[in-house]
């Protein structure tokens, strides 16, 4: 029977991304608990960092957040698409990794954290959201009208309960509940 092999990966926690971002103190606070949890764990850690024409590679913004930062030992992959899935070296890192069960963090929720979550579960990973631990900012889009950042964190969390997939199953938990323990 195959070990369902847990790997945590922390998208987009970058300085640009971070400042405008709702309650970014709070979910930089809550990654760095997972993060921490992992590592304790042994759980192979993926930091994964966005990178395009207005987030410049190797900038002051593109930099991971002061509070946050990937270890010697682990893994890290470049994108410039909001999948981090998507013309990067994410799937040969998980395969390596012997990746079954993604666990997943960082911003923007409906952006690079959708776009991921659905290249997992396409892929046939299973996948946990940490619900309390992904951020994203209010957009808006004209005219007084605007989609609260909290109302979009609500909708990725209630859709990762409930969306389907054939050869993967996917979960949503808090920081604080998770558990990376090997299955």
């Amino acid at each position: 029977m195959m070990k369902n092999k847990h790997v945590l990966i922390v998208v987009d926690v970058q300085v640009g991304v971070m400042q405008t971002a709702w309650e970014a103190d709070r979910i930089i606070k809550n990654v760095g608990v997972a993060v921490n949890k992992a590592r304790a764990q042994d759980v192979p850690i993926v930091w994964v960092q966005h990178s395009d024409d207005e987030l410049i590679y190797g900038s002051p913004e593109w930099e991971w957040v002061p509070e946050l930062s990937p270890a010697a030992d682990e893994k890290r992959i470049d994108k410039h698409y909001n999948s981090s899935f998507e013309q990067t070296k994410l799937e040969e890192v998980l395969s390596n990794l012997g990746a079954t069960h993604i666990f997943l963090c960082g911003a923007a929720t409906n952006w690079c954290i959708r776009a991921t979550a659905y290249g997992a579960l396409e892929r046939g990973y299973n996948l946990t959201l940490l619900e309390d631990a992904h951020t994203t900012e209010t957009i808006e889009l004209g005219n007084g009208v605007a989609i609260e950042a909290a109302d979009v964190i609500r909708d990725l969390n209630v859709t990762m309960n409930w969306v389907s997939y054939p050869r993967s199953s996917n979960f949503v938990t808090s920081v604080e509940a998770v558990e990376f323990a090997q299955e």
